[in-house]
C-alpha cells in the first residue's frame, strides 16, 4: 500500500513538474519572444517571481519520492524509478545551472534602460528550457509506466 501511495505522488509530482514547464514552452516563451527587449525584461521579471522556491521543492520531492521507491520496489520498475529520479535531477541541474543564472541577469536590468550591448536571452533560455522540458515528460511516462 505504501508504495502504491508514493508511486501516485510520484506520477503526480513529475505531471505537475512536466505539465508546468510544457505549458511555459507551448505559451509563455513564444509571448515572450513576440515582445520587445524592454517589455520582455519587465514581463520576465513579473513572470518569474513566484516560481521560487515552488518549483524546486516540487520537482526535489519528485526525485526523493523516485529515490525512495527505487529502494522499495522490486524488479524492472525498480530501474524505472531510478531513472525518473536521475532525469527529476537533471530538470534540477539544468534549472539550477542553465535557466536560474539567466533569469538573475535578466531581473538585475532595468527594463528603461538597457545596456547598448545587450544581448537577448530568450534563444539560449529556450533551449536550456527545453531540454528539462524533455526530461520532465519522460520522467512523466517512466513513472505512470512504473506504476501501472
Amino acid at each position: 500500500m505504501l508504495q502504491q501511495t508514493l508511486g501516485v505522488l510520484a506520477v503526480v509530482g513529475s505531471g505537475l513538474v512536466a505539465g508546468v514547464l510544457f505549458a511555459v514552452a507551448l505559451s509563455v516563451l513564444p509571448g515572450l519572444f513576440a515582445m520587445p527587449p524592454d517589455r520582455y525584461v519587465y514581463a520576465h521579471r513579473l513572470i518569474g517571481r513566484n516560481w521560487d522556491p515552488t518549483m524546486p521543492v516540487v520537482v526535489l520531492t519528485s526525485a526523493v519520492l523516485d529515490i525512495v521507491l527505487a529502494v522499495v520496489a522490486g524488479g524492472p520498475t525498480r530501474q524505472l524509478f531510478a531513472g525518473c529520479a536521475l532525469l527529476l535531477v537533471g530538470v534540477s541541474v539544468v534549472s539550477h545551472f542553465c535557466n536560474v543564472p539567466l533569469n538573475r541577469r535578466v531581473k538585475a536590468l532595468d527594463p528603461d534602460r538597457l545596456p547598448g550591448d545587450w544581448q537577448d536571452p530568450r534563444p539560449l533560455w529556450r533551449r536550456w528550457h527545453l531540454l528539462r522540458t524533455g526530461l520532465a515528460l519522460l520522467a512523466l511516462l517512466g513513472n505512470a509506466v512504473a506504476l501501472a
